[in-house]
């Protein structure tokens, strides 16, 4: 098998000779040999190591990536395939959120009430929480920025979140996942209630489609390069 130097690694992919060592210290890939006075000697399975990692990180984050690679390197493909097999979850999660706001959206009507009466059988703000995934804080600092107008008991003052709100709710998650700022979400709920002016809604739902389909593009990379490495591994 023939040999590579750090630098033939780097150079492929745009990166510093130091980082494909820290890369190599970290885990991400194999111990390499050294030669007597002390240089690294890398090879065609270091090669697909680094291929893998990067398309793991383009794929899933860096911190993601670089756990399935340390945990393939110490001989547990299992967790590496539950880390990613996460990553698929979080992905079709994703699109069923999308799918929901999009019908929400389809189905806007001129509901302009400022305070409505929440309906029955109104969700409390930690059961909103456990749909989304999120923390009640998180609810709560959405309802300071004015995504969020839950109305309160009147005898015990606790919130409570009737479908509008929920639709709200929907809509700020896919966006603060879209890498939105909160005063922008703001702005596009505002959009929402009043069921008017949603071009820039419609931008921000098809923004985050693409980015979905960019992201399930770079997972299917990915699984080749890793299943080229896994390969080699075994070779």
């Amino acid at each position: 098998m023939s040999t590579l130097r750090p630098s033939d690694l780097a150079r492929a992919h745009g990166l510093s000779t130091q980082a494909v060592r820290n890369y190599e210290q970290d885990g991400f890939l194999p111990p390499a040999e050294r030669t007597a006075s002390g240089y690294r000697i890398y090879t065609e399975r270091h090669a697909a190591a680094l291929e893998a990692f990067l398309a793991l990180a383009r794929a899933y984050g860096h911190a993601s990536g670089g756990r399935v690679m340390t945990a393939i390197h110490e001989d547990d493909l299992d967790t590496a395939l539950l880390i990613i097999d996460r990553g698929h979850q979080q992905s079709l999660r994703d699109r069923d959120t999308l799918d929901t706001v999009r019908r929400a959206v389809r189905h806007l009507t001129s509901d302009t009430e400022a305070d409505p009466a929440p309906e029955t059988g109104a969700w409390s703000i930690g059961e909103l929480a456990h749909r989304l995934h999120v923390t009640a804080a998180t609810l709560r600092k959405w309802e300071r920025a004015g995504i969020l107008l839950p109305a309160r008991e009147s005898a015990t003052g606790y919130r409570r979140y009737g479908a509008p709100d929920i639709r709200d709710a929907e809509l700020a998650h896919l966006l603060r996942r879209g890498g939105y700022p909160l005063d922008h979400i703001a702005t596009v709920i505002q959009q929402v209630r009043a069921a008017g002016g949603t071009d820039s809604l419609a931008r921000a739902l098809e923004d985050w489609r693409a980015r979905l389909t960019a992201q399930s593009l770079a997972m299917l990379d990915a699984a080749g390069r890793l299943g080229h490495y896994l390969r080699l591994r075994e070779g």
